[in-house]
Parts: structure tokens; sequence; C-alpha cells
């Protein structure tokens, strides 16, 4: 009884989740040492040494006996074609569990409750895991602008048309764009919400909820019926932050969730990305001021850019922009002496380009038919003029 895995060790993890908020570093530990089961039973029998968890579970268990909500928590998620995911599954993300070294500076409980999530509440096809192990989260502005939307959308697509899961928080803005460029491409998008995946936060992206739910996943760590407490917000980040192979952060005001949700990144040493905005943007501020604090931090403004960063050394290195090579950024030394001598207007003897050029006649010559050849200069009667333009 009370086997990893087994229903005992499913509800224990769920009533959990619901008597303390998920990231709770006492729970957490208890689980680790002795198992949901007899962590749960103890919790209920109110031997918690942690004052302020023995105070939230006696308020949380005066409202309802935590193993029946957890009991109906299965049964509603069942109805709604959910599932409870937990860390025997072979569909558990390995990579959350690298919270449990997450050590944040900044005081509060939700820099302190950082600890990897009990389980995952699941709905959609896909198995978690596999989902988010070639995933790149988009975080940023719930106010973005279209700058923003539009370079998210670029970034989502091109990620999602190359095999990757985009993963975002489905709010409105940043978020939204970076679910909805992934749709386009037909591929993956898995959100993570702040409630429960029956009822999806904010209702207006009801229709992008529903299409991320046929083609990707909406995960929560709280049950069915849970609402969306701006707390909570910042709880789910770490989750973002640690089950991603990088993160990239679209337009964030100062002290934003996208800026405390990189904070976790850069804590967990993954890829930090960043696209850069208009420095007379508000929406630029969260974003510049990560890249000038953080010199691991990386400035990315491609699909390519960010590929490099979370993908195996060298599977996606591409060349460094350039311009459009023209034909006389394939001259030789000589030959483009020669053509840099030619007049604007007008034209000039192969004697006088030789005396410009500071060169003998039989080397003009030779290099005024390779010039004539790659059409950059005519000669006529009269003598040698540069080509029209497009000619």
């Amino acid at each position: 009884m009370g086997e990893p895995g087994s229903h005992a060790d499913r509800i224990a993890r769920a009533a959990l989740t619901w008597l303390a908020e998920p990231g709770n570093r006492a729970v957490w530990t208890l689980v680790q040492r002795a198992g949901a089961p007899a962590t749960l039973h103890r919790l209920l029998a109110g031997d918690i040494p942690d004052r302020f968890l023995r105070s939230t579970v006696a308020a949380r268990s005066a409202a309802g006996d935590a193993r029946q909500v957890a009991e109906t928590a299965l049964r509603e998620a069942g109805r709604i074609g959910a599932r409870l995911v937990v860390p025997a599954d072979d569909e558990w993300p390995a990579r959350v569990d690298a919270l449990a070294q997450l050590e944040i500076d900044s005081g509060g409980r939700v820099n302190r409750d950082t600890r990897p999530p009990l389980c995952f509440w699941v709905r959609g096809e896909l198995p978690l895991g596999s989902a988010l192990d070639r995933s790149v989260a988009i975080v940023g502005a719930r106010a973005s602008t279209g700058y923003g939307d539009h370079v998210t959308r670029e970034l989502a697509y091109g990620l999602a048309e190359r095999g990757w899961t985009v993963t975002s928080g489905g709010a409105f803005g940043i978020d939204a764009a970076a679910h909805q460029g992934a749709l386009a491409a037909g591929g993956r998008t898995v959100s993570v919400l702040a409630c429960g995946v029956d009822r999806p936060y904010p209702a207006g992206n009801s229709t992008m909820f529903a299409g991320i739910a046929e083609r990707g996943l909406l995960i929560s760590e709280w049950p069915p019926g849970s609402e969306p407490f701006k707390h909570r917000f910042l709880i789910r980040n770490r989750v973002i932050a640690a089950a991603t192979a990088g993160t990239v952060m679209v337009e964030a005001a100062a002290r934003s969730g996208a800026t405390q949700t990189m904070s976790r990144v850069l804590a967990l040493g993954r890829p930090a990305m960043v696209v850069p905005g208009p420095v007379t943007s508000a929406m630029s501020v969260g974003c510049h001021e990560v890249l000038r604090a953080h010199p691991q931090a990386r400035l990315v403004t491609s699909v390519a850019d960010v590929l490099e960063e979370v993908g195996r050394i060298g599977e996606y290195l591409e060349p460094a922009p350039r311009g459009a090579e023209r034909a006389h950024d394939r001259l030789d030394e000589e030959s483009a002496l020669v053509l840099e001598v030619v007049p604007g207007r007008g034209v000039a003897t192969p004697e006088e380009l030789a005396a410009r050029a500071r060169l003998d006649l039989r080397t003009v010559l030779r290099r005024l038919s390779l010039l004539e050849a790659a059409g950059l200069v005519v000669r006529t009667e009269a003598g040698v003029a540069l080509a029209p333009r497009g000619g």
C-alpha cells in the first residue's frame, strides 16, 4: 500500500497539493523521506513542526476532507479527459526535479517554496515527458506591443516547424502569441496553468485553449476546479523555467512575472534568452535589465539564435547573417583596383586606366576582360565605361 504510482500514492499527492500550495519545501521534503501517503497521514494528524504549514493544513481541513477532495478531482479529471501524472509514471518530465536544488536569494514564500511538483494534472493526448523534452518556453508581457507579438509568433512558428514544443502560460499578450504561432505551424504547444485544467484562464483565450488541448497539452499542479489566484502565477513560473530546455523573454516591464520566471531560469543554469526591443518602450525595460545584469543571458533575434542555445552543439549552427553577395565581392585585388579607377561617367582608355591604377597595361587588359565577363564594365571603340546598373 502506498507504493509510488499506486492509487494511494496518487490520492495522497493530489490531496497534499490541495492542502498546501505546490512547491512547499516542508511538504516536499517529508514526501521524499516517507512517501506521499505517510506524509498526508502525518499532516492530517497535526504532526507538523512548521507553524505556518500547520495552520494552513488546519484551515484547509476545515473546508473539506482532503482525501475526498482528491477522489472527486480524479473523477472530474476522468470526465473531462484529463489525467494525473506522478513521478513514478513513464511520462513524468524529469527536468522539473532540478527544482530540488533551486535556491533564490530574495525572501518571501514564493521564493523559498520552489520545490518540484508532487504531480501534474494533464489534459491532452501527448505524453507529458516527451512533449517537454524538446521544448522552449516563450514568456513576456500581457500588455504586449505589435512588435512583441510579431517577433513571438515568428519564433514560435519557427521552433514548432523544427519539431520543438513551445511552452508558455496561456495569458494574453506574448503567451498567447507564442501558443498561436506554434498552432499555426501545426506544431506542439504546452500551456502551464495557474488554475484547474477544466477552467483555463483567461476565459478570453478559450478558443486557443481548446486548440491546445486538442493538439498539445494543458497542464497544472492544481486540481480541477481550482481558481487562478494571483500568487499561483508566481508559483507556476518555476515549472515553466524548469520543465523546458531554455526560456526566451520577449517584452517585459520591470519586475514583471516574466522577469521572475527568468530569475528561476538563471538560477537553474538553463539557457536564458532575451529579445531586445526599442529603448523607448516601457515593455523593453525588463528585457534590457536582464541583459545588463546577467552576462550569462543571451541576446537572441531569430529562431537560429534560439536553436543554437538549446540544441546539441553544432546541431543548428548557421553562418552569421551577411548582406547579399555582389559580383564586386568576388574580385581579386588587381581587378578591384582597375574597376575602382573606371570613371563614374564617360569612358577611359586602357592606357589611362593603367596610369591611374599604377599597373602595367598587360595586367589592366587581362583584368578588363574579367570585369567585362562579370558584367561590371563595357568596352567600346571610345574606351572603357562602367556597365549600366542592373545590366
